[in-house]
């Protein structure tokens, strides 16, 4: 993809760059894009109507915090489509290792996550991926995650 990205990406825009879909679809829009730094803000919008609150648990909702890594990965997926475009997009990623998970604060309905990736390396076909999960500006989750991609 050429370096004239209009800003902010739409979740249309999103279903052409990974494969995910309802209800494991995670990133909402893509807010900032730093492509020679290899670094994304994507947004995801929580809200009471996702599934796994009615399990998640029942009088208290609270998203999983393996949910947020995925959310982080589906960022890193959207900016791997949009830093190495076609070269990317004949292939599917799978997460491969989560790294130093932290989880420091609950994310509940009503948050707006907001998913800091960049690319630490990239080795072959894989990418190593460094995110941070935020909520009004504060930390909440943060992993580094290895995603390996194959040819369909």
């Amino acid at each position: 993809m050429n370096e004239t990205v209009q800003l902010p990406i739409d979740v249309t825009t999103i279903r052409t760059l990974i494969p995910h879909r309802y209800p494991f679809l995670l990133v909402d829009r893509v807010d900032e894009l730093d492509i020679e730094g290899k670094r994304i803000v994507c947004r995801k919008n929580v809200s009471i109507n996702e599934p796994f609150f009615m399990g998640h648990f029942p009088g208290q909702p609270i998203m999983p915090g393996v949910l947020i890594i995925e959310a982080l990965a589906q960022a890193g997926g959207v900016l791997t489509q949009l830093t190495m475009g076609r070269d990317a997009q004949s292939k599917l990623f799978y997460m491969v290792k989560v790294e130093n998970a932290r989880f420091s604060k609950q994310v509940v309905p009503g948050d707006v996550l907001e998913l800091h990736v960049s690319v630490k390396r990239v080795i072959r076909n894989m990418a190593v991926y460094y995110g941070e999960a935020k909520v009004d500006g504060e930390v909440v989750a943060c992993a580094e995650v290895l995603c390996a991609g194959t040819r369909e």
